[in-house]
């Protein structure tokens, strides 16, 4: 069993943790690949995102089962994380344990303040791209990437990317084959039209 975690909390952008739960929970429930998917959050209090919408985790971070990936949004609320020792505290212990750390957007600026980003590349929402700089050492940042798979942490750019990102996991977990599998029953398959 692989389980993946995706962590939740007021102001996290929507489409940064909903993207990568609609690919992950129909790999869990289409395919026969013993695969696991649920929230974690601070409480299980209602959680406003960022643009309004409101949902409850399935689990806190305290009662959570054991997982093997996390996946953080980002959004206006991992403002107030990016100072938070008690975050950093958990998302260090969380990569020591060897959970695979995944970010979404403005997530990884998060994993940045924790030193999970230092000597080593990644990326994040373009607007945000100077945080690195502020936040890590030796941060190589990658403007152009979707997404940056350094092993032990995947990082992605801005919003959207994360579905991207998502389908890079099922991938990396099972197959390519697998990922496109995925990537059709969602019918993901971007032409922008403008």
């Amino acid at each position: 069993m692989t389980a993946i975690a995706i962590y939740i909390f007021d102001g996290a952008e929507e489409l940064d943790w909903a993207g990568p739960w609609e690919v992950l929970a129909a790999w869990a429930q289409e395919f026969d690949d013993d695969i696991e998917v649920f929230t974690i959050a601070d409480s299980l209090d209602p959680i406003r995102c960022a643009k309004g919408l409101r949902v409850f985790a399935d689990y806190t971070i305290a009662d959570a089962p054991r997982y093997d990936v996390l996946v953080y949004p980002g959004g206006r609320g991992m403002r107030a994380h990016v100072t938070d020792d008690q975050i950093h505290k958990w998302l260090r212990s969380k990569a020591e344990e060897g959970v695979l750390m995944t970010s979404v957007c403005t997530g990884s600026v998060v994993y940045a303040a924790a030193g999970l980003l230092d000597e080593g590349p990644a990326t994040t929402h373009w607007g945000s791209l100077h945080w690195f700089d502020e936040l890590g050492s030796n941060i190589e940042v990658r403007p152009d990437e979707r997404f940056v798979d350094r092993g032990s942490v995947i990082t992605a750019a801005g919003v959207s990317a994360g579905i991207d990102m998502a389908l890079h996991l099922v991938a990396r977990l099972s197959s390519r084959e697998r990922a496109a599998e995925v990537r059709r029953y969602i019918q993901y398959d971007p032409e922008p039209p403008v």
